[in-house]
């Protein structure tokens, strides 16, 4: 049997755990973006063609492994369903984000020749985790509180809001469990399962699980996560 691709295993995923209303204008609304093609991020994790496919199934991996741990800690168990609905639609706001262009760059034999390259263009701009929320309800499909919470700050310490001196993702995070563990299976996905190192900056693990650290002069802090 032929290994199956990227679209087929998130489909497969979606269409075998997400059944509520809404579900099918959501899948429609993918397949007529690029999301199925756009890349994870412009220069870190994944910033490549089906990138955020890849990274949207790799989180849901990690939240599928955090969810069976935690349930076992604590005896509280999250459906299949809300799984599979916040991990793979967390990014869904990366969806017509990005844009390929082009610069000259030498090859390996010194002659200049045009070499892709992803930009960022934000059409609607609402922000990140709370774009997702917003586009998958005006899209019908119905989202519990914490599943809403979970998706609006699944960027953690990276989110503008809390970088700007907001604790609202911290109360969310005590009172909805899904919030902290989707954030740590997005770190996880974009940190571990797919992040090359770079040597433009330093690597620091504790300061990954704060999001207190720099990029040079690099401020779209969306692109990370």
């Amino acid at each position: 049997m032929a290994e199956m691709s990227y679209k087929e295993e998130f489909i497969k995923i979606y269409k075998d755990n997400i059944k509520r209303q809404g579900a099918d204008s959501v899948l429609a609304w993918l397949e007529d973006s690029d999301f199925f093609t756009a890349p994870a991020s412009t220069r870190f994790h994944l910033a490549e063609e089906t990138g955020l496919l890849q990274h949207s199934i790799n989180v849901y991996k990690q939240l599928g492994n955090e969810a069976w741990m935690y349930e076992k800690k604590t005896g509280e168990k999250y459906s299949s369903e809300s799984i599979a609905i916040v991990a793979l639609l967390h990014d869904i706001c990366k969806a017509n984000y990005y844009k390929k262009d082009y610069r000259n760059v030498k090859n390996s034999e010194g002659v200049w020749e045009k070499a892709p390259y992803y930009t960022v263009d934000d059409t609607l701009p609402y922000g990140h985790g709370e774009k997702s929320a917003i586009i998958l309800l005006q899209l019908g499909l119905q989202l519990s509180v914490e599943e809403v919470a979970a998706i609006r700050w699944h960027m953690g310490g990276f989110d503008e809001a809390v970088k700007g001196g907001s604790y609202s993702m911290s109360k969310a995070a005590e009172k909805y469990p899904l919030v902290t563990l989707l954030q740590v299976s997005d770190l996880k996905a974009s940190y571990l399962d797919e992040r090359q190192k770079e040597k433009s900056y330093e690597y620091n693990v504790q300061n990954v699980f704060t999001g207190y650290y720099y990029f040079g002069n690099y401020n779209n802090f969306y692109d990370y996560c």
